[in-house]
């Protein structure tokens, strides 16, 4: 196995890692963002909303680049 090769394993197993915290977070938020909207803190909830949008972009390119890193 080429020295490239292993770098990118390591690579996307850091990224893979890094997006697994991505899915505890956005999960995290989402209860928070229930809590919130039930309890009439709208205001904040559309935050938190607008927060786990970001979480959701960020985590298909992470995901893409993943793919892209085990296929090298």
């Amino acid at each position: 196995m080429s020295s490239h090769s292993d770098s990118n394993i390591a690579t996307a197993d850091a990224l893979t890692l890094l997006l697994h915290n991505q899915h505890a977070l956005a999960a995290a938020i989402e209860e928070i963002t229930k809590w919130l909207s039930e309890n009439g803190i709208q205001s904040v909830s559309d935050s938190a909303l607008v927060a786990m949008e970001t979480l959701d972009k960020n985590a298909q390119a992470i995901t893409d680049a993943i793919t892209r890193l085990r296929q090298l």
